[in-house]
């Protein structure tokens, strides 16, 4: 019997990477997405060496219309799609490069968006599939000195609990996954301090994922993973954005001095 096939958005790094090695480990094919050849070939060959995986190596700026048109093209033809790829930023945003920030609206928004569409058309045609969205808890309120990347994640859980409901019932189950703060290449890039956060709010990629995977197939809308994520996802969903906003932006003007 030939083995499902997952594609896998960011898949060079951080929760991609780990996305990559479960799914394999899980029986499936893979098709990887990123914009490094060189490491997505790394992880091919190991992946085929430890888990007797095809992995299909497609690099692609996925702000890039000719790119993502051609990972779209590949989306509709697989049984799962992992959402993951996205970057944030860090700072006032009248101060910030405008065009970086449109970039991330353009990959964390209009790239899912878009394969988001191209895999279920597909899928709920074939009556079965599954696509996880990579959101995070930062969506659940305002995010001072994050003001872009915490919008555009409130979009992701938003849009994709939209459309889990409307495809209930078609056999394609359709999640978003919100992590907190995971050991990643994330902070580093979006120039976030994170010193001052203590170490029982951190997770590591495999239990992420593994989280991930899990709700995938329970078809849950929202997955949070880890008790302290879903203590401050509920408190930050019941207290006013007044609230919220303030504390998160107290918190991280501090980290910055």
């Amino acid at each position: 019997m030939s083995r499902p096939v997952a594609l896998v958005t960011g898949a060079s790094a951080g929760l991609g990477e780990e996305f990559a090695r479960q799914l394999a480990r899980r029986g499936h094919d893979l098709v990887l997405v990123a914009r490094d050849q060189s490491r997505l070939e790394g992880l091919a060959k190991e992946l085929r060496e430890s888990c007797g995986a095809s992995a299909e190596v497609l690099p692609a700026d996925l702000t890039v219309g000719a790119q993502l048109a051609a990972v779209e093209t590949r989306a509709r033809d697989v049984d799962v799609l992992v959402n993951n790829a996205g970057y944030g930023t860090f700072g006032n945003f009248h101060e910030l490069d405008l065009d970086t920030e449109v970039r991330e609206v353009e990959l964390n928004v209009v790239a899912l968006m878009r394969l988001t569409h191209a895999a279920a058309a597909a899928m709920a045609e074939r009556g079965r599939g599954g696509i996880l969205n990579v959101s995070s808890l930062a969506g659940f309120q305002p995010g001072p000195l994050n003001a872009t990347y915490s919008a555009t994640k409130a979009f992701v859980t938003s849009f994709t609990e939209a459309v889990h409901e409307e495809l209930k019932g078609r056999g394609v189950s359709v999640c978003a996954l919100l992590p907190g703060f995971t050991h990643t290449e994330f902070q580093e890039r979006a120039n976030v301090p994170a010193n001052d956060v203590p170490g029982f709010m951190w997770q590591n990629p495999p239990e992420v994922v593994r989280a991930g995977l899990d709700g995938l197939a329970k078809n849950k809308a929202v997955i949070v993973p880890g008790t302290v994520n879903r203590v401050l996802g509920t408190l930050s969903n019941m207290a006013p954005h007044a609230v919220t906003r303030r504390a998160g932006g107290a918190v991280l003007k501090r980290a910055q001095q």
